[in-house]
């Protein structure tokens, strides 16, 4: 990497500047960058200005010319070649360069990204890991990065500028700067191959023109590691030396399993390499599923009780400290091939079964949407390596993954041969690892009892509001559950709690709802929505909060549109003793004769007296009446056990009660709430002006808890999970 031939790349029009990106130079009159640096996004075509700056800002002798667009991949790769007026001569030549191999490859790069602008653009020194493994969207390569910015709190990328920056492996171009990736921490970017475009004819022939010779890809792979000195070793490699001797046993062992491993690993092994155990240790320690690749050649070989425990012992230690990942290069491999197919066939199940059996951790955040995405599943996999399902465990066993866990509820609930090569792919993991055979055997157990319960429709979505208070606007912190005909119910869980405003609870709300749409047995079951709000929240108009259109052909409308949607304010039940007992006594009655509350019960004694006597088996109340008195009356009704209560906010005395007729209010009660959302859709595409706004309490009752998963570690009874 030569830093004078670093160029910045601001295009636009002749009056303003649109775009910042950054180059590199290939030629005395050539520079490759990514197209989308040139490009106006909305028309795509090519901004008319276009000025490059080469050259390094400490170095000196930067030069500033205009440039044009000469080539693009007629395949619609993000990558471009840009033709400057005036001719940089740097000496020297570039070379192209194709990552080999498995194990990551060290890289380095220049760029321009905003989090390093000052009153000018800052040249950022990017450096880090590029893992062949990792296949980003579109077959673009994985660059994890060390320095990394953090968010910006105007929502500007801060990465933005470093599009076209050149990758370099051993000196050579192996890939252009396409895209960042927020996940992981803000620590990834995404690159496109050099091999990917190099072979175009079109490139090809313009370096033929410019430099005399086509562009030739070096295969560029990993190094064979070699351990440092004694005294610069960690305290981790110490510790893995000092596992691995006894295990190992003859000076022969070593080199053939280190050979094993640097062939698994994808290097280059000499004829002549001859590692020694701390050269295996720092091949161990050059790739994050080295351990793991190690001690499945090593299990296969030990016969001893003795050396199982210590690799046993090793492994957990490991994991537990967070070195190495749980999966070899094999097993992972393997196991992402099989989720693949599932997730294209059954893109609902992962995040189905996951939320069952992983009820109690925090899922990654792909898996808390309705779908899994093909392109999301190796992050999702990598975050599950490192979560464990249980702690306490004999001495000599392993804690149970949490990733094995669901590959065991996925397997049940997929059929044929694919659940039996994913519970094959279990026990040959758990065996390696150390895991006890009855630990594994429940999580089966459970996945069993999990698919033969499944079959459960949803009966509601329920959205559980509380008021952030201490937000500046208004906001809410959600938490959605589903609840099932049988009494159970899932929590929806996020990966972390942030308040929403209404506009993003409503849509976290609709993506619930399709996600119980999903739900194997929910057939043409339309869920019932219920918000559970306090006191206070009894007021909110939650069913006009609209989530937005849900694609461009359909257009928006509220919530109490799309689905049956009442409140519920469990919250009195502490307030008012006996209050669920008499709802339950209410429903049982069977309805009985609504009361309307009119002028002759218009204060909350009045109400009490008729809801404790001619009215003591009345399920439903319609209030009328003006809006200061409607709190204390609707406060009363909950508190004496009515269980349905309708209103119409826009009420303001006794003569509005004749908007509520349109629905019907004291016609058969099963059917209200489907009349209600009716009667929202009529004002929601009206103009008028005395249509009503109405409110339902609808209180359903408590849903049992959900039944406990068995979490037994083995010779230690049952503790609850």
């Amino acid at each position: 990497m030569d830093e004078r031939r670093l160029a910045l790349i601001r295009s636009g029009t002749v009056r303003q500047r649109h775009s910042t990106g950054s180059g590199y130079l290939i030629a005395p009159r050539l520079v490759l960058t990514a197209r989308h640096v040139l490009a106006d996004k909305n028309t795509g075509s090519h901004w008319p200005e276009i000025h490059v700056w080469v050259g390094h800002p400490r170095v000196g002798g930067v030069v500033s010319t205009r440039a044009e667009v000469l080539w693009t991949h007629p395949q619609g790769l993000d990558v471009a070649l840009l033709r400057l007026h005036d001719e940089v001569d740097v000496m020297g030549s570039v070379r192209w360069g194709r990552p080999v191999g498995k194990a990551p490859l060290r890289y380095e790069g220049l760029g321009f990204p905003l989090a390093s602008a000052g009153e000018d653009r800052g040249a950022e020194h990017l450096r880090g890991e590029l893992a062949p493994l990792s296949t980003g969207s579109r077959g673009l390569y994985v660059l994890d990065q060390k320095p990394a910015p953090d968010p910006r709190d105007d929502g500007r990328k801060p990465w933005g500028g470093s599009s076209g920056a050149a990758v370099f492996c051993e000196d050579h171009i192996v890939a252009v700067v396409v895209q960042d990736c927020q996940s992981y921490g803000n620590r990834r970017l995404l690159a496109c191959p050099a091999g990917a475009f190099t072979q175009d004819s079109g490139f090809d022939s313009i370096l033929r023109q410019y430099t005399d010779s086509p562009p030739r890809l070096a295969e560029i792979g990993a190094p064979l590691p070699k351990a440092p000195p004694a005294a610069e070793r960690t305290q981790t490699e110490k510790n893995i030396e000092q596992s691995l001797w006894p295990i190992l046993g003859a000076p022969g062992a070593c080199s053939a399993h280190a050979r094993a491993l640097a062939d698994q690993l994808g290097m280059r092994v000499p004829a002549d390499y001859a590692p020694s155990l701390p050269d295996l240790v720092a091949l161990v320690t050059a790739h994050p599923r080295a351990l793991a690749s190690l001690s499945g050649t090593l299990a296969a070989t030990i016969s001893d009780e003795g050396d199982r425990t210590r690799l046993t012992s090793l492994l957990s230690h490991a994991r537990a400290s967070g070195f190495g990942s749980l999966l070899s290069l094999e097993e992972h491999e393997c196991l992402v091939d099989l989720l693949r197919g599932i997730c294209k066939e059954h893109p609902t199940l992962l995040p189905r079964a996951a939320r069952e059996a992983l009820r109690y951790a925090c899922l990654p955040e792909p898996l808390s949407r309705t779908h899994l995405p093909v392109d999301d599943l190796e992050q999702v996999v990598d975050e599950l390596e490192a979560m464990a399902d249980s702690e306490h465990v004999p001495d000599g066993t392993s804690p149970v993954p949490a990733l094995l866990r669901l590959t065991e509820y996925v397997a049940v609930a997929v059929a044929g041969e694919g659940s039996s090569i994913l519970r094959d792919w279990s026990t040959r993991v758990a065996d390696r690892i150390g895991i006890h055979p009855t630990a594994l055997n429940e999580r089966r157990t459970d996945a069993r009892q999990w698919v033969a319960r499944q079959t459960s429709p949803v009966a509601r979505v329920v959205l559980d509001l509380t008021a952030d208070h201490d937000a500046p606007d208004e906001r809410y912190v959600c938490r959605v559950l589903l609840a099932r005909q049988d009494g159970t119910h899932t929590v929806l869980r996020e990966p972390e709690t942030v308040s929403k405003t209404p506009e993003e609870a409503a849509r976290h709300l609709r993506e619930a709802v399709e996600c119980a749409a999903d739900e194997p047995g929910q057939e043409h079951h339309v869920p019932w929505v219920t918000v559970l709000v306090d006191r206070q929240g009894l007021h909110l108009a939650v069913d006009e909060w609209n989530p937005g259109a849900p694609n461009e052909f359909v257009p928006e409308q509220p919530l109490g549109v799309e689905f049956r949607l009442t409140l519920s304010c469990p919250e009195m039940s502490y307030f008012a003793r006996g209050r669920d007992r008499e709802q339950r006594r209410r429903w049982a009655s069977g309805d009985q004769v609504p009361l309307v509350a009119d002028r002759n019960c218009d204060s909350p004694r009045r109400l009490t007296r008729l809801l404790q006597n001619s009215h003591r088996d009345a399920a439903r109340v319609i209030l009328h009446g003006p809006r200061d008195q409607r709190t204390q009356l609707l406060q009363a009704c909950l508190a004496l056990g009515v269980p349905v209560v309708l209103w119409d906010r826009e009420a303001n005395c006794y003569e509005d009660a004749t908007r509520l007729q349109r629905l019907d209010p004291t016609g058969p009660l099963a059917d209200l709430p489907e009349r209600v959302r009716r009667v929202r859709g009529e004002v929601f595409d009206s103009e008028e002006a005395v249509l009503p706004r109405p409110a339902l309490v609808w209180e359903e009752g408590h849903h049992s808890e959900p039944r406990s998963l068995q979490l037994r570690d083995p010779r230690k009874g049952t503790h609850a999970s």
